[in-house]
């Protein structure tokens, strides 16, 4: 009788022990990814929206627009691109707009948020509000949440006389000029193309001419 080597291996041998290796690591890989897709890591989250508290346990993963829309049923707030282009989903956080697409609301504990809800009613309207009504600047509406809480954002903005790149001398104070606000509004798209009247309406709550 032959004696045979223990160590020894045949091509098609070691070839099928690796091809078992590669599928039991493919199936702890699949396992794991399995497992991290079914947990939800849920944190708890305080804030302050339009002046009322609000307390959420929320997956970690969600951002603030969809915590605004989808667990507090702000739907003002509007989802357009969901990637910051756009400017539908503005809002202001601590008296600075924000894309709020792009921010996780878990980063914003504690914070103040203003939403176009909180800005005004249908009976008492915000004086930015009243002014798109006035001039029309809007058409299908639908970026007009944002447009809105951006505009109340840039008069602040000027009034506490931060800097543009539009401005000749940024150490000088900042004015509400039609190229000032439409500079610092191009973060915000139309598709309708309402933008002179939009310029218009934030000319006439900012006391300047367009």
């Amino acid at each position: 009788m032959n004696d045979v080597d223990p160590f020894s291996l045949s091509r098609r041998g070691v070839l099928a022990a690796g091809a078992v290796g590669v599928a039991a690591s493919q199936v702890r890989t699949s396992s794991a990814a399995a497992a991290a897709a079914t947990r939800h890591d849920t944190m708890p989250v305080s804030l302050s929206v339009n002046g009322k508290p609000r307390r959420l346990d929320i997956d970690v993963r969600t951002t603030l627009l969809d915590a605004l829309r989808e667990h507090l049923k702000l739907t003002g707030t509007k989802k357009g691109c969901d990637h910051g282009q756009c400017g539908a989903c503005t809002v202001i956080v601590n008296g600075e707009r924000i894309n709020s697409c792009l921010t996780l609301a878990v980063m914003h504990d504690g914070d103040k948020v203003t939403t176009i809800e909180g800005l005004g009613t249908p009976d008492r309207l915000h004086p930015m509000q009243a002014a798109f009504v006035k001039h029309d600047g809007y058409q299908c509406g639908y970026c007009t949440p944002g447009q809105i809480c951006s505009a109340v954002a840039v008069l602040d903005e000027i009034g506490r006389g931060i800097p543009s790149h539009v401005q000749e001398d940024v150490a000088a104070r900042p004015s509400p000029t039609n190229i000032e606000m439409r500079e610092r509004m191009s973060g915000n798209l139309c598709r309708c193309g309402a933008y002179s009247n939009i310029a218009d309406a934030m000319a006439e709550v900012a006391g300047a001419k367009a």
